[in-house]
Order: structure tokens, then sequence, then C-alpha cells
């Protein structure tokens, strides 16, 4: 193993770490600046409405206060909606959520459009943040964290990744303590599914069965809630939504090149649908593998944490560049079993990358069709992979130093 960053030896030593993120933070400033400077009657130069995805949360809002929830799924009316919100957005932001998230967004159109706006981002980022400093709480880290570019896209985008990673980290983080508290977290997660898929994984490895149950319960109540307080109607447009977000998925209609998947990968590639499918369901499985592994062998939470949040994104298909928000806890859990136990080689090199890789993925895929996100993603399950074959080596070794005596 190196030596650890403060020792000078290393290109990302302290000072570097001090001065790099302040760096990112002025960086972020000025994009904002010049986002904020961009609007015209709140839609920028490129047509996007201001806060982006967000305009779907309050026109899904309007829609089911006005009586009209189902017609959230339909484009076509739900577009009206949105231009209550932004006259002069000529965009159609399409509405995939379940009723579970759809209940939670329902009171956002009882304010004005900016107001919502404000009040939904940042008190979902001051969830976030809190639940961030649970895990580390040193002024590097946060000022790491004001420059990991994920929080700066989600914020643009108006996105719900601030609230979901909270969820997840928060639930991962009290598991060992709160078994039950951390199955309503994880049930929570029902608002987006697909992020959720590998917890039971997770937690039939440690036969975390109270956890399971609260989780179960929790999910069916909220999505129950959804369907009783918007309707069935409500159950079944968003049910016949996920054929159309497939449909968009398969045809390029979604931005693969702000998707950090294998299918968005293959698929910009040129590869066909069966291909992208196949390989994605290969990956997504070694994922899903890893992670089983790292929860039955070892009992350290931070490589456990990592490994469950990371390897998430190599699960569903269906994930976007604001979602990558999620790395800032894989980032700091590795960060942290760095410090402690001794940095490997090329580990602080790769968490560099997953930092900037919100910011960087798009314009790299945009320009060389070259899908970088599954690639640094997988790179960080090897590091933690790595990690565990090097504790069960030095185990073994020590198990037969003992027996020798």
């Amino acid at each position: 193993m190196e030596k650890s960053a403060n020792s000078g030896e290393h290109w990302l030593n302290g000072n570097r770490l001090k001065v790099y993120p302040r760096l990112l933070v002025v960086l972020f400033a000025v994009m904002t600046g010049v986002w904020l400077l961009s609007f015209k009657h709140m839609v920028d130069a490129e047509g996007n409405p201001f806060g982006n995805d967000f305009i779907t949360f309050w026109g899904a809002s309007l829609a089911a206060l006005q009586g009209h929830a189902p017609d959230a799924y339909n484009a076509s009316r739900i577009f009206a909606f949105e231009q209550v919100a932004v006259p002069a957005s000529t965009k159609v932001f399409g509405w995939f959520y379940p009723p579970s998230f759809y209940v939670l967004v329902l009171p956002l159109a009882h304010l004005p459009y900016v107001a919502a706006y404000l009040l939904y981002i940042f008190s979902t980022l001051g969830f976030f943040v809190a639940v961030l400093r649970r895990v580390v709480r040193n002024s590097i880290a946060m000022w790491c964290l004001a420059g990991f570019s994920g929080v700066c896209i989600n914020f643009m985008d108006g996105q719900n990744a601030f609230l979901t990673a909270g969820l997840a980290a928060a639930a991962i983080l009290c598991l060992k303590r709160r078994p039950y508290f951390a199955g309503v977290l994880i049930g929570l997660l029902a608002i987006k599914p697909h992020l959720a898929i590998l917890f039971p994984v997770a937690l039939v490895a440690i036969g975390a069965w109270r956890s399971i149950v609260a989780a179960a319960v929790t999910a069916c109540a909220l999505m129950a809630a959804g369907t009783a307080v918007l309707g069935q109607a409500t159950f079944k447009a968003w049910l016949g939504s996920i054929a159309t977000a497939q449909m968009l998925l398969e045809q390029g209609g979604l931005p693969w090149q702000k998707m950090p998947t294998v299918f968005a990968l293959v698929r910009l590639l040129h590869a066909p649908v069966r291909v992208a499918y196949g390989l994605h369901i290969a990956v997504a499985i070694a994922a899903a593998v890893l992670v089983w592994r790292v929860w039955r062998r070892s009992q350290d939470w931070q490589l456990r944490g990592a490994v469950l949040m990371a390897a998430t994104f190599l699960i569903s298909p269906y994930v976007f560049d604001y979602d990558l928000v999620w790395l800032a806890f894989p980032i700091a859990w590795l960060a942290l079993v760095g410090v402690r136990d001794g940095w490997m080689h090329g580990e602080r090199e790769l968490l560099t990358l997953a930092w900037v890789l919100p910011l960087l993925m798009a314009p790299i895929a945009s320009t060389t069709s070259l899908q970088a996100g599954p690639v640094v993603l997988i790179a960080m399950l090897w590091v933690v992979n790595r990690r565990i074959a090097t504790i069960a080596v030095v185990t073994s070794a020590d198990e037969l130093e003992l027996a020798a005596v």
C-alpha cells in the first residue's frame, strides 16, 4: 500500500485537496451565474425551462390538484400544466413516477413555481448534507462536497437525487442499530423503485429480516396511500407509462450521453438493443453478486455502503447524471477507508475521477460517443473487491500463523 496523502509523496496531497474543491466551487458559481443570465421569460437559450425536470413535478401536482392526476402520464396533457408554470416553455417533460412519489409532490403547486422549486431543492439538499455529515464532518470534506459536480447538476436539473441519496445512505447508516427505521427508509425509496433493487440483495446477505419486513410494509403502504389519494386510474396510467419510458430509452428519445449505464454505453456504440440489454444484464448480475459477496464476507460498513450505492447504477438502465450525486457517499466511505488502512495503488486517482464524473460524463459522450460512467463505476467496484480480497489474504495469513504457533 502507498503512504497517506498527507505524506506529500502523492500528487493529491493535503494542500491540493484544499485548493481543488475551492476552484471547482468558483467554477460552479460562474456556471450558475451564466445559467441564470441565459434565461429569458424563464427559458434558457436551449429552450429549457428554469428548474428543468422540476417542471414535471410542479405540473403533475397542478394536474392532480385540479382533479386530473392521470393526465400527468400523458405527454400532451401534462405539457399544458407545465406551461402554466413557464408559459414560454416549448419542451415536453415526461412524467413516469409511481403514485408513491406523486403523492409526495402533490402539494407543490400550492406555491408559485419558483418558490416551490427553491423550497423543494434546498430542503432536499439540507437532508442530503445532514446525512453526509454523519459520515464525515471535517471542513475539507465539506469543501469537497461543495465542489462535487453531482450537487451542481442535480441543483440545476431540479431533480430528486438529494432525497434518494439521503434515504439510501441513511438506511445503511441505521441498519446495525436501528434495523426497523432503516427498513422504513429503504421502503421510502419506492418513490424511485429501480434505485432500491440491490437493497434486498444486501439485506438477505446479512439476514436483516426485520429491515426487510419494515421496507416491504413501508413501500406497500406508500404505494397504497398514493393510489388511494390519486385514484386507481393514476396507478393504471403509471403502469402504462413504463412501456413509453422503455421505448424512449431504447430508441434514443432519452439522452444516452447523460445516462451512466452499460446499456447507454453499448447503444452509443450503435449496437442493437438486444446486445445492449444482454451486456447490461450480464454486468448487473456481476454487480449484484459482488454486493452479496461484500455484505456477506465483510463487517466493514464503509465498504458495504460504498459497494451498494456505487453498484446501484449498474442495475437499472434508466438512471441519469443527476442521480450520480449518490457517489458522494461511496467516495467519502472509500476515502475514509484509505485514510484508516492506507491507500492502495490508483485509489485516489479513481476517487478523483468519480468526483468529476457527473461534470465530464455527458460532454465526453457527446464528443466521442464513449459513455465513461459505467467504466468509472465498475472501477469503483473493483477497488472494493480488491480491498475485500486483501482482507481475506491477511486473515488467512494470520490464521496460518496462529495454527503454526
